[in-house]
């Protein structure tokens, strides 16, 4: 059990419940009419204890019973049994209508966040621990919610209504529930304002436990081949006891609600009993009358007992809620300019001319990665980026992408600096093939099609063809309509690295981006796609990151980059002929040959 002084509500959970409340606004005229329904619902139960005290009183002595009372009293209780449940019926419908619309405009809103977020935060945050938070964090908030509705409204309504029936039978007695109340909230208070901070502990490790399962899981092969099983399965046994302590505590401690009110509610009805005996005893009230207020003093103490479950589930919901609204809350990436150039937006063809001025960044800013980068290419002209591991080749392409934004300097797009730009019409002239290859999980030719959704099928074979990857293609069981299990399912690196390509081969537009783009093809299908490269190059401005220097000869121009600083640039014959950097690089590579 948590221990220490009682968690009383912060700032944060009322700004939390109030973005909640404004969720739900949306919906205020089913949550009327839920409240509308929760009423006539309480309002129909409550008289059938009435009824039932009636039904009671119509027995007058030993033997002597008014059956035609007795019969009318029981139809009107049958009648109102059946209003009742279809009241319920429809007010749970809507109460699930409200819940989960509330719980899909917030999903989505968190999703189409996350599309807005710099790149930035995405590579410092697991994606395991972002899908926990819009998958079960808003799973576990939308079960609050649900009981908040199904069980706050009928469970305040009973306790009111209840009440307004045992005054009207006997005031005294209501007098001495209404004493005894207060030990219910008190022990159910007390107890409830420990679950928050355990339950938002519980959300934590599980948005822990998902990011390493599914880091694990993707990259089982590589856990396999160094023997990591062992050491993994110990990392997950660590993070699995801190999520199951977190939950049991969870848990324990929210489990104590209800048999501690309980309780409290037994003393109350039985005191109720008592003294409601001493008065039927005394013709103070009648039977029937004694067996009605039990029957209330019963109905009276549930809602509490539901009421602290509720209190329990929404401190959990409340919990949950924070850490979407958290991602909410990111600052998004830098918005396009109101004024911002839509390259291409007339229909003309970009020619492709790039200048890097005075370029400068770093994702550390305590550390320097790209200094006083420059370069100028010329429409058509293919760039060809090397250097060692870590030099800044990927961020260079971060950068033309504009996934980063430059501390200094910047980066002109046929005369256009590229922060003046759109960055969807920047990106839509830029075609990329990464060496991680990365495919959806539905048909091959939906996955070619990615970039251009409107393609006509001869296009798409067209380009599985220039791409070599045509053949094994008509080989699968369904061809082109072969569904892809997640990330490519059972077809080699190779394979969904042309299918890759074969994307790229349909989109062409005016520049090109290849990263590694061949690194997982065999030999004699590489030849092949470079044939298909340097017909899809012509005329296209190209940057290509390489390592295998033998695929970059053709280059009009090569930078050599190391430490964050262009050292060395020219033509494959020339950086040769110095003896420099790039000569060992090369030397390297072909020392055997």
């Amino acid at each position: 059990m948590a221990k220490g002084k009682p968690r009383k509500m912060t700032k944060a959970d009322q700004q939390t419940i109030a973005r909640i409340l404004k969720y739900i606004k949306k919906y205020l005229h089913l949550v009327i009419c839920s409240i509308i329904l929760a009423a006539v619902t309480v309002v129909l139960t409550l008289y059938l204890p009435i009824l039932t005290g009636r039904a009671v009183d119509t027995i007058v002595g030993k033997g002597d019973i008014d059956w035609e009372k007795l019969f009318e009293t029981l139809k009107l209780m049958a009648i109102l049994i059946v209003m009742t449940a279809l009241a319920q019926w429809f007010m749970n419908h809507i109460n699930n209508i409200v819940t989960f619309r509330v719980v899909e405009d917030i999903r989505t809103k968190a999703f189409n966040h996350v599309e807005k977020l710099p790149i930035s935060y995405l590579d410092k945050h697991p994606a395991g621990d972002l899908t926990s938070r819009i998958i079960t964090d808003i799973d576990q908030f939308s079960q609050g919610l649900l009981m908040g509705f199904t069980q706050l409204f009928t469970g305040v309504l009973t306790i009111l209504g209840t009440l307004g029936f045992m005054f009207y039978i006997e005031p005294v007695i209501t007098v001495l529930v209404i004493v005894l109340t207060p030990l219910s909230f008190m022990v159910a208070s007390a107890i409830a304002k420990h679950t928050y901070s355990l339950f938002k502990r519980q959300s934590e490790s599980r948005g822990n436990i998902t990011a390493f399962t599914e880091e694990m899981l993707g990259n089982l092969k590589v856990v396999k081949a160094f023997s990591h099983e062992k050491k993994a399965q110990e990392q997950f046994e660590d993070i699995n006891e801190t999520l199951s302590d977190y939950s049991f505590k969870a848990v324990f401690v929210s489990s104590l609600v209800n048999p501690a009110t309980r309780c409290v509610n037994n003393i109350v009805y039985a005191a109720v009993g008592v003294s409601g005996a001493f008065m039927a005893i005394k013709t103070l009230i009648t039977v029937g009358e004694l067996v009605s207020f039990l029957s209330y003093a019963n109905q009276y103490t549930k809602p509490f007992n539901e009421i602290s479950g509720v209190v329990t589930e929404l401190q959990n919901a409340i919990a949950s809620a924070a850490r979407v609204f958290e991602i909410i809350d990111e600052e998004p990436m830098v918005p396009d300019a109101k004024d911002a150039v839509v390259l291409g937006g007339n229909g003309e063809e970009l020619e492709g001319k790039i200048d890097i001025d005075h370029l400068w960044f770093s994702y550390d800013k305590t550390k320097k990665l790209l200094t006083d980068i420059n370069i100028h290419v010329n429409p058509g002209e293919t760039v060809a980026i090397v250097g060692p591991t870590g030099c800044g080749k990927s961020t260079l392409i971060n950068l033309l992408m504009r996934f980063y934004e430059p501390d200094e300097g910047g980066i002109k797009v046929d005369g256009f600096d590229n922060r003046e730009v759109t960055r969807e019409s920047l990106r839509n002239n830029f075609g990329m093939v990464l060496q991680e290859t990365w495919l959806k999980a539905t048909t091959i030719r939906r996955n070619i099609a990615y970039g251009k959704p409107d393609a006509t099928m001869e296009e798409i074979v067209e380009a599985a063809k220039k791409a070599h990857c045509d053949g094994f293609i008509r080989r699968l069981p369904q061809g082109y309509d072969t569904v892809l299990g997640e990330d490519g399912g059972s077809l080699s690196q190779g394979q969904k690295q042309l299918l890759c390509i074969a994307r790229l081969m349909l989109r062409l537009p005016p520049m090109l981006i290849l990263d590694e783009a061949t690194s997982s093809i065999d030999t004699r299908t590489e030849l092949h796609i470079q044939h298909a490269f340097d017909r899809m190059m012509e005329g296209r401005t190209t940057f290509i990151v390489a390592h295998r220097l033998s695929t970059i000869r053709n280059a009009d121009l090569i930078l050599v980059l190391k430490d964050g600083n262009i050292i060395e640039q020219g033509r494959h014959e020339e950086l040769l002929s110095k003896g420099g950097f790039y000569s060992t690089l090369y030397n390297s590579q072909f020392a055997a040959s």
